[in-house]
């Protein structure tokens, strides 16, 4: 099995304005990776019309909604940390974490991101992580 990140799927510096830009480079990503098709994007933003995916301590989390997993190859995650934050519905997102879930295997990787997004510290490593590596170390066992 694969990893569910890599650094390739790591921006440091993401471009996006506002939360429908920021779900699709987190999307496109995914896509890129080989782990969604194209329609999973569509299926991140309908999840966000319907509940909104920010967790708090500047993460969201964009995945798709039920009638999207037939669009999801494997597995994976995309992460997009931005320079500027962006107002997602009135909070203040600097990461955004684009989850696709084979076969139910999204929660374990859900549960992973909040355990690190839970500490204020670890949240202050990644706002100040410089490469990927650093980002991959401090996201722990997110492959195990």
């Amino acid at each position: 099995m694969s990893n569910v990140l890599e650094l390739a799927q790591i921006n440091l510096h993401g471009s996006a304005t506002t939360p429908a830009e920021a779900i699709d480079e987190a999307g496109r990503i995914l896509v890129a990776t080989g782990a969604v098709t194209d329609d999973y994007i569509g299926f991140m933003h309908d999840r966000e019309a319907t509940v909104s995916t920010y967790m708090g301590n500047f993460l969201a989390i964009p995945h798709g909604t039920n009638e999207g997993k037939d669009t999801i190859l494997r597995s994976a995650l995309s992460f997009v940390r931005y320079d500027n934050p962006i107002d997602w519905n009135g909070n203040e997102v600097r990461f955004v974490v684009g989850i696709a879930g084979k076969d139910g295997g999204h929660m374990e990787v859900l549960s992973s991101i909040a355990i690190v997004f839970s500490e204020d510290d670890d949240v202050a490593k990644l706002l100040a992580a410089q490469t990927p590596e650093e980002v991959l170390d401090l996201l722990g066992d997110i492959n195990a």
